[in-house]
């Protein structure tokens, strides 16, 4: 049950962020110095995954062309004495490997994890929303070892106000949180209103799931736009299967939006060795 294979799906075109994602996709726009798709990555590699599964959309080429592994680049970067920057560029893919499907007519985000299928196999495999970076690995790893010990799917998910509710999808326990911060789930619900809401703990964009869902995936009925809802298909392995959330406890940044995208920004540059204090010091003057 050990979790190998991490799903981005990366197809969006990212239109909140024209005209600037016109030319480059948002994965790749950096976070200081680092793609917000290697941030992705990095979480991934931390909690013991190799295999990157990148959903992209042919529509971006961009994206395949950041694994492209460039030895004259990295020999021009030697050559100028830069070997940190050399060996950041040398070391993608390098000691994980990385593969790139497409999903060239969009339909939900049930449909992009049903698009990495042949990829993944039939084993455990993480989904990992790029609009959604985590402080560390430690929310995914704890995430692998119960989909290991209890065998179903689980959901990283966050506690929020119950009036903010009604924007995600939200659990429906069957137990108590346990001390551990996991918690069974016999239910999910999309947007509920907020008096119909079974919890205050909604999803935020961090899956571990078994390989059935994908026969749950392609079982499924479009909805609104012809759309295919991941939600509906863990609904399905919830309703007869062991499915758990676990609440995560480090720090989470929304970066579907300039705004959100600027936050995290800010704040990985805060804890970086070089950056913190020039960035510091600006912020002071503001």
């Amino acid at each position: 049950m050990q979790v190998r294979s991490a799903v981005i799906p990366a197809a969006g075109m990212g239109t909140r962020f024209l005209p600037a994602t016109k030319a480059v996709p948002k994965e790749l726009m950096p976070i200081g110095d680092t793609p917000a798709i290697q941030i992705i990555i990095d979480e991934a590699l931390g909690a013991g995954i190799d295999h990157i599964v990148a959903v992209s959309s042919r529509s971006k080429p961009a994206i395949e062309h950041y694994f492209e592994h460039d030895q004259a680049l990295i020999d021009a970067l030697k050559e100028k004495g830069k070997d940190d920057v050399a060996e950041r560029l040398a070391s993608i893919g390098r000691d994980w490997r990385v593969t790139i499907t497409y999903q060239d007519n969009p339909r939900g985000l049930g449909h992009a994890v049903g698009c990495a299928r042949e990829a993944v196999g039939d084993e455990p495999f993480a989904v990992l929303l790029p609009d959604e970076l985590m402080g560390d690995s430690s929310l995914l790893a704890q995430m692998n070892g119960v989909c290991a010990s209890t065998g179903g799917s689980v959901v990283g998910v966050k506690q929020v106000p119950k009036d903010q509710v009604s924007s995600y999808g939200v659990l429906a326990p069957s137990s108590p949180i346990d001390d551990d911060g996991v918690i069974p789930v016999s239910d999910l619900v999309e947007k509920p209103p907020v008096d119909e809401a079974p919890s205050d703990y909604i999803l935020i964009g961090r899956y571990v799931l078994t390989p059935d869902v994908f026969d749950e995936i392609e079982n499924l009925t479009p909805g609104s736009g012809g759309e295919l809802q991941l939600t509906d298909a863990l609904r399905k392995q919830a309703s007869r299967s062991p499915f758990s959330g676990v609440l995560s406890r480090t720090d989470r940044y929304d970066t579907g939006n300039p705004v959100g995208f600027l936050e995290a920004a800010i704040a990985f540059a805060l804890k970086h060795p070089e950056m913190s204090g020039p960035l510091r010091e600006h912020l002071a003057t503001l």
